[in-house]
């Protein structure tokens, strides 16, 4: 039972939400509805407590402010997140929650309940049944109403914010699952405060020391420059004063997240950011001119007070974002010799983009937002791809993230007309977005009046006739350059059916061989058989048959050849045997990750997409021979495995203790000399005996580039491997790079 403190607590935490409801209901009767809602909730969760030991009920009054004080939602969607977990958790059933509150607040606990069981059916149990099959289900709630999926990233934020309570194997799969779905969604959603602090919660917890270190400097560069920003502001200030704008200004850090992968995907350092700090100028539109005009006019006032880099002006207001999203943005020289970022906004397009999908439905309700914006051109591209029966729960998932992080770009007809497409879409993509059977007949295209192939990469602004013809026919090479859902979509139809049609004509070719030897088809003969030529599907065996690729002409021999066993080796390090590690694995305790120097043999497998050293942070994923591979937490590709296959997550710890060496990339810049290359080698070889695998230096004007392959123990050799390099005249910089 909960104690005094408890329900106080709890009275505490409601007072706040109680505050926001009554500004976004409607009336009385709404606000009387949410009070009702949390005390059936209160009701429904006594006495239980979360993880963390305080009363589970806090959980949904959290989610309740975050989707009224963060989204923007109303009565309706208050009531849901309070309600949200009772279903799932209690004795309450859906028709218990639509008797009392009504058909629609029912709806969406019923959508949101759906998807938690989603998340949290154990996989395990049942490998076949892919978490990927899970979020398949999940966001085809998208299709009933959107509210469902704004509550569930409440609900997800919520959990991300108190994840210091979980278990590391739970923690690894909901950060995956963050990171690869559900971040995505914030942004497309245009909710990017909620993004932003999931993506760097995320940066927390996987590359805690970066995180830290940002965070340090940026918590720095605030003390040193808060006076010199409030001077760069001033002038801003009296010139908008001079001109009768009514408006605000605020300040901005970039986040440490957006930092990181800023320094990760450009191969920077932090000095070499430059947007670090942003000033946002948020001004109440005035009726002489339209809002984008006097975006524009504001611009003026800016650039003539400040110069400007002209390449690295944003012009969101002739195309906007995918998500809605629409400023002007405009970098300048400060007084101080800094460049800083400056936004304009007007209030709408701020309460659109700070509350997203939420303020861009109450602005299209309010008659100021087509119906033919770009969130529901977006949820109309979604909707193909949920309504497209074919797709299997990985295929759809990676179609989804692709269609949700992608950008976009625009292109025209013949006459004129402007079609919008994801950046790196072909001529052929383009075809397809026209109309399928222009895609199907297309045989090459004038762009821009030059003859081009199928394959050309469009670019902004390009105009395009496609060139067709009635005898050409759909190609399967065709799927090695086409872009977007929509044309891999099509293609893949035709193709199918073709197959379907080619693989029925082979399994009868089989079928016959088989009963001439008077042996039935079953699946352990055709897995001998599959195995013996190589093939990954029934589909694929049957089609190579009928096609000629496999003659069947030795299908005896295959019959009696006993699959081989295969070893696998890892920088020369034999694995220890799968079978010493089946079945003995605990994925809720930490498996220990360690070497045998008397046999040479280690009990894990490196992941060759990240290449993680003892010492990194790392997740481990649970094959299906046994072993157990390691990634860094931050690997683009153990993201993706947690998101579709959380039920692999093996919490993972190095031993204290590491003999074998590992491999490692360095990346090093600086002034080149003669006898420079040399210094380096002998610095790594011979004073500290490390051994290179391949060295590649490059030099330009003077500077010399290059990286660095070598074998090492641990981060911390590494680590101390990089400070001795930077002490070497002419090395400006060190470190460490991911291997290609």
């Amino acid at each position: 039972m909960f104690t005094d403190e408890d329900i106080k607590l709890i009275e505490r935490e409601f007072e706040g939400l109680k505050e926001s409801s009554l500004r976004r209901c409607a009336d009385q009767e709404q606000y009387a509805l949410t009070l009702k809602a949390f005390e059936f909730a209160n009701e429904a969760h006594k006495g239980v407590r979360r993880r963390s030991g305080e009363p589970y009920i806090l959980h949904p009054i959290a989610v309740a402010k975050i989707v009224v004080d963060e989204i923007g939602l109303g009565c309706k969607s208050i009531c849901a997140a309070l309600l949200h977990d009772v279903v799932e958790d209690t004795d309450f059933t859906v028709d218990d929650i639509r008797r009392i509150f009504g058909d629609k607040i029912a709806s969406i606990v019923d959508g949101l309940t759906k998807i938690k069981t989603a998340l949290d059916s154990d996989s395990a149990s049942d490998p076949s049944t892919l978490q990927a099959e899970n979020f398949k289900r999940i966001l085809l709630t998208l299709n009933d109403d959107v509210r469902i999926i704004l509550i569930k990233l409440a609900d997800r934020l919520h959990n991300v914010r108190t994840i210091q309570f979980m278990p590391e194997y739970k923690r690894d799969k909901i950060l995956s699952e963050t990171m690869y779905v559900f971040i995505p969604l914030a942004h497309r959603l245009g909710l990017y405060a909620i993004k932003s602090e999931m993506e760097n919660i995320w940066l927390q917890y996987r590359e805690p020391e970066a995180f830290n270190t940002i965070s340090r400097r940026l918590n720095d560069i605030m003390d040193s420059r808060a006076e010199s920003i409030d001077a760069f502001i001033e002038p801003i200030k009296d010139t908008l004063n001079q001109a009768g704008y009514t408006y605000t200004i605020k300040k901005r850090l970039k986040s440490p997240y957006s930092i990181w992968k800023k320094m990760k995907t450009k191969n920077i350092p932090f000095e070499e950011i430059y947007d670090i700090y942003a000033v946002r100028i948020i001004f109440k539109a005035r009726e002489d001119y339209s809002e984008r005009e006097q975006c524009w006019y504001i611009f003026s006032m800016v650039t003539g007070l400040y110069k400007y880099k002209p390449d690295r002006t944003r012009d969101w207001l002739k195309e906007p974002k995918s998500n809605g999203y629409e400023a002007l943005h405009v970098t300048v020289m400060g007084p101080s010799g800094n460049w800083i970022e400056v936004q304009i906004r007007s209030e709408k397009m701020d309460a659109i983009a700070e509350k997203g999908v939420a303020a861009h439905w109450l602005y299209k309700n309010e008659g100021t937002v087509s119906s033919d914006s770009e969130i529901d051109r977006w949820l109309e591209q979604v909707r193909e791809i949920l309504d497209n029966p074919d797709r299997n729960a990985l295929q759809f998932l990676d179609e989804f993230h692709k269609e949700l992080v992608m950008s976009d770009i625009y292109v025209f007809t013949p006459q004129g007309n402007s079609v919008k497409l994801q950046k790196g879409a072909t001529v052929l993509d383009f075809a397809y977005q026209i109309h399928s059977q222009i895609g199907h007949r297309s045989i090459a295209a004038k762009v821009n009046q030059k003859l081009q192939p199928l394959s050309y990469v469009l670019s902004n602004g390009d105009q395009v006739e496609i060139i067709t013809s009635e005898s050409n026919s759909v190609k399967r090479e065709w799927l090695d350059f086409l872009v977007t859902n929509k044309a891999r979509n099509l293609v893949l139809d035709v193709l199918k059916e073709r197959t379907r049609r080619t693989s029925k004509d082979g399994l009868q070719m089989l079928l016959d061989k088989l009963s001439e030897r008077g042996i039935t088809a079953q699946s352990r003969v055709l897995k001998k058989l599959m195995d013996y030529y190589g093939t990954g599907a029934k589909e694929e065996f049957y089609t190579k048959i009928a096609v000629g690729v496999i003659s069947l002409d030795d299908i005896d021999k295959a019959l009696k050849t006993n699959a081989e066993k295969r070893s696998v080796q890892m920088w020369g390090v034999k694995l220890l045997s799968p079978i010493l590690n089946r079945g003995k694995i605990d994925r809720k305790k930490d498996y220990i990750l360690q070497e045998d120097v008397d046999d040479g043999t280690v009990s894990f497998r490196i992941a060759d997409c990240c290449s993680p050293i003892p010492g990194d942070n790392v997740i481990g994923f649970l094959g299906d021979d046994g072993i157990v591979t390691i990634h860094k937490k931050s690997c683009p590709q153990a993201t993706d495995l947690a998101s579709k296959e959380g039920h692999r997550i093996v919490s993972v710890k190095w031993s204290k203790h590491f003999i074998m060496s590992y491999l490692a990339r360095i990346s090093l810049k600086g002034i080149d000399r003669i006898g420079l290359v040399g210094d380096i080698s002998k610095e790594i070889a011979f004073v500290l005996g490390i051994n290179i695998r391949k060295i590649h230096i490059e030099t330009h004007d003077e500077i010399f580039e290059g990286f660095i392959d070598l074998y090492v123990h641990t981060t911390e050799d590494l680590e101390n491997l990089m400070k001795a390099l930077r002490k070497i005249k002419g090395v400006e910089s060190v470190k460490r790079s991911e291997i290609e």
